[in-house]
């Protein structure tokens, strides 16, 4: 966004206007348009300001106040026409209320468009970071209301993309539910460093004028848990700091990896070789050529669109790297990167919830593949372990076992006790109810683990949580 000192429509030291390539290289009012509701709040708190400190009559802040407001119901109900020659948001506005209240003029006194920005963007972030946490929380709720709506599904717990042990379903779905809250507590821990006002800084050095700035903090809600106005503490860093716009894409950076690794379960599940899901059709699309598909797009979209969200935090990380302070001119290309990361992982996260309210699962399929008695080898070696055998060796007569029903093609459920007995003699009759999914699940029952009792509870705390 433009917030040099001087317009591009040139006066002072220049003898003439902009060349008109170099008007539309620097333009910025094609994307940063979409901060006016902010530049309107942030301009009215700052005209009440000076009417207090005695800069602005109040005959004079009551003409502001109902120019910018007019201008801002022009321009939600789309007939405010933009001026690309204004440049940007700020001088926009700024040259349309002068035109209906002379002393609109006054209204840039001790502020600059440097410190303008800078309260736009926070405002607009503030803003954004709560409709964004509102749809995590949403997205979390259905990955939560699927997990209870089939609590009883098994499925195959999986590493290195190998058959592991069983896992609930619901428990795999919780995974990601505990991802996205801490999602969801950097966005809340961010927010504590995006609300703090840096209105009254000026361009580099703030003011003569005795500027209210605390005043001004606590009139647009930049205030502590105690109410306590934040400012910012230096001139030069309130101008030109983007830390804030860099946290926040950072973490929407890893909530979009979230939402990719979800989306790639999803895709592997609702293929044939899985069969574990079905997404509904309005959430699915066909093929051009052949006829019997129906593609994950919404959830391969998904996947795809963290390569932007991560490319523009690589690309805002990059613009700040080298400037010297405080405001430049490069700036101004923090703006377009932070709104495609706003945008894309607010729409992907609501999709993604929406697409997860119209999936089922196949419980048949599941129950077909959490039935491998392979999935719990482990839970033989704990046998052994539970009989005094050392677990490396449990380990290594586990294999054993593992690579006699190999060898002779049978599941490990179905070997003779005798050939285990042969393997190992400290295998006894009662090995057969190792076999016993629902009894293996049901003694899962650390703190975090996948059994019967500890998933329902899980359930029900994030449940009680995300009402």
């Amino acid at each position: 966004m433009s917030t040099h000192s001087t317009p591009v429509s040139r006066s002072g030291a220049y003898a003439s206007g902009p060349a008109a390539d170099l008007a539309q290289f620097t333009e910025s009012i094609s994307f940063d348009w979409r901060l006016w509701k902010q530049d309107i709040q942030g301009s009215i708190a700052h005209a009440t300001m000076l009417q207090k400190i005695g800069v602005l009559t109040k005959t004079e802040l009551k003409a502001i106040r109902e120019g910018l407001n007019q201008i801002g119901r022009e321009i939600a109900d789309g007939r405010f026409e933009w001026q690309a020659e204004h440049e940007d948001v700020h001088m926009n506005i700024e040259a349309a209320l002068t035109k209906r209240a002379p002393a609109g003029a006054k209204l840039h006194t001790g502020r600059s468009r440097n410190d303008q920005v800078a309260l736009d963007v926070r405002l607009w972030l503030r803003d954004e970071i709560a409709a964004l946490r509102t749809e995590i929380a949403d997205l979390q709720r259905a990955l939560t209301s699927l997990g209870e709506h089939y609590a009883d599904v098994i499925i195959p717990g999986y590493t290195h993309m190998q058959r592991a042990q069983p896992v609930y379903f619901a428990h795999h779905l919780l995974a990601y539910v505990e991802m996205l809250g801490r999602d969801d507590e950097r966005l809340r821990d961010g927010h504590a460093r995006v609300n703090v006002c840096p209105l009254g800084s000026g361009a580099i050095a703030g003011s003569t004028l005795p500027l209210q700035r605390e005043f001004v903090a606590k009139l647009l809600g930049f205030v502590d848990a105690a109410g306590r106005p934040q400012v910012t503490q230096n001139s030069m860093d309130a101008v030109s700091d983007r830390d804030f716009v860099i946290e926040f894409a950072a973490a929407s950076a890893l909530l979009a990896v979230h939402i990719s690794r979800l989306a790639e379960d999803l895709i592997l599940w609702a293929g044939a070789e899985f069969n574990y899901i079905k997404i509904a059709d309005a959430y699915t699309t066909g093929s051009s050529l052949m006829p019997q598909k129906k593609n994950p797009d919404i959830a391969e979209l998904a996947r795809g669109k963290t390569g932007r969200v991560v490319g523009n935090l690589m690309a805002l990380l990059t613009l700040l790297k080298g400037l010297p302070m405080t405001y430049n001119r490069d700036l101004q290309e923090d703006k377009e990167r932070l709104f495609d990361t706003v945008d894309t992982v607010r729409a992907t996260t609501r999709i993604m919830a929406a697409m997860l309210r119209q999936t089922t699962a196949n419980k048949v399929a599941c129950a077909s593949a959490a039935s491998d008695p392979a999935l719990l080898a482990t839970d033989l070696a704990d046998y052994l372990v539970r009989k005094g055998m050392p677990f490396r060796q449990a380990h290594h007569v586990v294999g054993d076992v593992v690579a006699l029903g190999a060898k002779t093609g049978r599941p490990l459920n179905q070997l003779p006790l005798a050939e285990l007995q042969a393997i190992d003699p400290t295998f006894s009759r009662d090995v057969a109810g190792v076999f016993n999914l629902q009894s293996a699940m049901a003694h899962r029952n650390l703190i975090g683990a996948p059994g019967t009792k500890e998933v329902k509870q899980q359930l029900a705390r994030w449940r009680a949580r995300l009402k």
